[in-house]
């Protein structure tokens, strides 16, 4: 693979930028850049649960919604409108069993907070900087309802954010953007909390399989990358 983009280096993820509530109307709200891949995330509160979930004393629910606005690729992508595609719902779980379980649901009371996640431009990391743009939203949210007193004690137990990783001809990439993912050998999504416990690995041999010594050493360059990007989330908090 020629010289990365931004001139970085194999464990140099892409420039990230966060700026927090972007939106007037959800309570919370963030634009998430990874590179050029940029999307907005909103967190909207409702006072109810799911149907399922009534009777559960007093729990909560965190839930997800994913989608890519129709210029945000090369070739325009078909807003879904009838059906959604098996990739957009696998994304949106991941989102929201990210989320999920960095959050006490019974400190949260009963309320849902949906958290939104609209890819505005797509250049690789879409799910990624979703998780963690939608953590930050998240948290702004639950920090609104504090300041209301709708609730007492704040129910996150951590912070999460996520990075992507690849494998190519053995040498191993950090946060590809969409030319190195269409490259790459192996691909691969790490979620983690701040305080270094994993949450979701998702990966993929598309081309050829990888060994036990090379994902261990792909998971401690994500738990590296994604320390920048847990002090971005400070900094956007500050």
């Amino acid at each position: 693979m020629s010289l990365r983009s931004h001139g970085r280096t194999a464990s140099q993820p892409r420039a990230i930028k966060i700026t927090p509530k972007y939106l007037k109307n959800p309570m919370g709200s963030v634009l998430i850049e990874y590179g050029e891949t940029k999307v907005l995330c909103s967190a909207s509160v409702e006072d109810s649960v799911p149907n399922w979930m009534r009777g559960t004393r007093g729990q909560g629910w965190v839930t997800a919604e994913y989608s890519l606005l129709p210029a945000s690729t090369q070739d325009r992508s078909r807003r879904e409108r009838q059906h959604l595609s098996g990739r957009t719902q696998e994304i949106q779980r991941l989102i929201g069993r990210s989320l999920r379980s960095i959050v006490d649901m019974k400190l949260l009371g009963e309320r849902t907070i949906i958290i939104d996640c609209d890819v505005i431009q797509a250049d690789g990391g879409t799910r990624t900087a979703s998780v963690t743009g939608g953590y930050v939203a998240l948290k702004l949210a639950i920090e609104a309802l504090i300041k209301q007193n709708k609730i007492r004690n704040n129910p996150l137990r951590d912070a999460v954010a996520a990075i992507s990783l690849g494998l190519f001809e053995d040498q191993i990439f950090v946060d590809l953007d969409y030319q190195e993912d269409q490259k790459a050998d192996v691909d691969l999504n790490v979620v983690m909390t701040a305080s270094g416990q994993l949450l979701e690995i998702q990966g993929t041999a598309e081309k050829r399989p990888y060994t036990r010594e090379q994902l261990n050493k792909m998971l401690d360059l994500a738990s590296d990358a994604l320390k920048e990007v847990f002090d971005e989330q400070n900094a956007a908090f500050a």
